[in-house]
């Protein structure tokens, strides 16, 4: 929909850009509170100020805007006595879309379980891009601090917790604003390792060895919490939002993997039988668009829901595409 090209009144400019009564064209500055710079006007540019006109919102449109979540995937728990691994990054966007432009969706993995020694492994990248919108891009989490000595933390989305006393690793790694994630928790000696860092605070934020808690996002319809990052050995707990548990010391159980499709970070390795610095969770990426703007031309096989709130979600597990 778009105001009239020709016969062009205030009423045709309140039905496509909304506002009050009575109608005012001052309403309508770009900037405002009904016009954004990113709404499309053939006849335009519409002002920010000064003098305006009708004239100019001949063809004018809102623009459609998507909602975006991209979280990649978690970093492995490190192996042996070792630290949790950072939470995958996590950013949000809210862009203009274009009709028929073609969304490319990348899921990062986590890291993968390590067995033989050594940090965690880091997760993958998940991404979103298309003609005409900005590239949002999340790094993966960082792996946990190996245990067997003092190690730091992988840098990552989030970083990984450090092992014995060493720091934990840097999150929001590489720079972005606002942050994707929090810092890795630093290792207090012995068992005592770091937590890895979540989208919501930082690794040790609630007791050493604990993982951070991840960051809550209303998109799917419901507050749902995602990103927490691993805890460290002894059973150091995962932050709220996917993040695995530490491995038991002394004991047979190893650390728990970060959930899927949550970016949550692996649990680290037991000083024990069962060294193995458990798997970051996979990522995810959600996108969010009016219902009457959906076209079901989709790549990947996400899962579609309809009339949240008088939108479309389509939730990535695995990579692929939508074409607007």
């Amino acid at each position: 929909m778009a105001v009239p090209s020709t016969n062009t009144k205030l009423t045709g400019i309140q039905t496509e850009f909304g506002g009050s009564n009575p109608i005012a064209i001052s309403e309508y500055y770009v900037g405002g509170a009904n016009v954004s710079s990113s709404d499309p006007a053939p006849n335009g540019p519409i002002p920010s100020s000064g003098q305006i006109s009708i004239g100019q919102f001949r063809g004018a449109s809102a623009a459609i805007l998507y909602n975006f979540l991209v979280i990649a995937g978690g970093g492995g728990g490190g192996y042996d006595s070792a630290a949790g691994g950072g939470a995958g990054g996590y950013r949000t966007s809210t862009q203009a879309v274009s009709a028929g432009t073609a969304i490319t969706v990348t899921v990062g993995d986590g890291g993968a379980a390590i067995g033989g020694g050594g940090n965690g492994n880091n997760g993958s990248s998940s991404a979103f891009s298309g003609p005409g919108l900005t590239t949002i891009t999340s790094a993966g989490g960082g792996g946990g601090g190996g245990g067997g000595g003092s190690s730091v933390g992988n840098n990552g989305g989030s970083g990984g917790g450090g092992s014995g006393t060493s720091a934990g690793g840097t999150g929001n790694t590489p720079s972005t604003s606002p942050s994707q994630g929090n810092n890795g928790g630093n290792g207090a000696g012995g068992a005592s390792t770091g937590g890895g860092g979540g989208a919501g605070e930082a690794g040790n934020t609630d007791g050493q060895k604990h993982g951070g808690d991840g960051a809550a996002s209303s998109i799917t319809g419901s507050s749902v919490t995602r990103a927490g990052g691993g805890g460290g050995n002894s059973a150091g707990p995962g932050g709220t939002g996917g993040g695995g548990t530490g491995g038991t010391s002394p004991g047979s159980t190893g650390g728990t993997a970060g959930t899927v499709n949550t970016g949550g970070g692996g649990g680290g390795g037991n000083s024990n039988l069962n060294r193995t610095g458990a798997a970051g969770g996979k990522g995810v990426v959600i996108v969010s668009m009016p219902d009457a703007v959906y076209t079901g031309t989709t790549t990947g096989s996400p899962t579609v829901a309809t009339g949240v709130s008088g939108r479309t979600v389509l939730t990535f597990n695995g990579s692929g595409s939508y074409t607007s």
